[in-house]
């Protein structure tokens, strides 16, 4: 019997959150009718997005689309767990109201990924003494939203505190089970490591998936220059499944192996100028279908 993956997008191709201005005069009716166009059945939150779960619901409803999840930014190395599950509390009272199933989550604590004047390589890192802590925070939080009756999803980032396969490596062996991976194609390839291997070790704590592709000849620009994420976003590093250097089959495989049951988003920001928005979305969606198909996944 085939896995229940769900194919769904993220608005970040229309209207970019970090960059505001890459898409910022695209209307989210756009957005929402052209992602149902290509072929998604959900989408996540982006900025321009209602944060009223009775507005929200019927603007979606409109165009057939479900609310998959929203980005968080949590800041567990600068404030405590109670602080941060009153920060979160909007959130994610939206996403329990909307029917999400899991919190895109990011630790932001200095984070460079949304500053087109920092290069990547001065991004934040963990303090030797401050890994328990964050850890054991995180754990309270994924204790937290799984009694919402959702799963903290961490999402791995460029310009973050966790980027690298030893940063995923040693955060998802400091937590416990309530916290899970969120599992990036794009970030982790960016980041120098390898989807298929991160895939393999933790198959069982894959709770959502963001698929984007990588450029291989804009990549190696940026890491010669040490570009910052937003210059090389701008250039290109990122487009959808099938147009890049990610080897997806493998990993899509790992995912029927494991029994996965949740999305398959397509998350490639990239500038709607250079890159049509629906041609791209298309795309990615027909790619992305193909690879889950071919692993039996739907």
């Amino acid at each position: 019997m085939a896995n229940k993956v769900t194919f769904g997008t993220n608005p970040i191709a229309w209207s970019n959150d970090d960059k505001r201005e890459l898409g910022g005069a695209t209307p989210l009716e756009v957005c929402l009718s052209e992602a149902a166009l290509a072929g998604y059945s959900g989408i996540e939150l982006g900025h321009k997005f209602p944060r009223q779960a009775d507005v929200l619901r019927p603007i979606l409803a409109e165009h057939g689309l479900s609310l998959i999840s929203g980005w968080y930014s949590s800041e567990l190395l600068l404030r405590s767990v109670a602080d941060e599950k009153a920060a979160l509390e909007a959130h994610l009272s939206l996403l329990a109201d909307m029917g999400c199933k899991v919190v895109v989550w990011a630790e932001t604590t200095n984070c460079i990924h949304g500053r087109e004047d920092v290069a990547l390589g001065a991004r934040p890192v963990i303090a030797e003494g401050d890994w328990n802590r964050f850890c054991d925070g995180l754990s309270a939080m994924g204790e937290h939203v799984a009694a919402r009756g959702l799963t903290l999803a961490y999402h791995h980032h460029m310009g973050t505190v966790i980027e690298t396969e030893a940063e995923i490596d040693r955060m998802m062996a400091g937590t416990s089970d309530k916290v899970g991976l969120l599992l990036d194609t794009g970030h982790l390839t960016y980041a120098g490591g390898s989807p298929l291997a991160v895939a393999k070790r933790h198959a069982s704590r894959i709770a959502h998936v963001h698929c984007k592709d990588v450029r291989a000849g804009v990549l190696a620009a940026a890491k010669a220059g040490d570009w910052s994420f937003l210059k090389a976003v701008t250039e290109g590093v990122f487009t959808v499944p099938g147009d890049g250097m990610v080897d997806y089959p493998p990993v899509m495989d790992v995912l029927k192996g494991a029994e996965y049951e949740g999305w398959l988003v397509v998350e490639a920001e990239q500038d709607p100028a250079k890159a049509n928005p629906l041609e791209y979305a298309r795309k990615g969606y027909q790619a992305l279908v193909k690879y889950a198909k071919d692993a039996g996944l739907a």
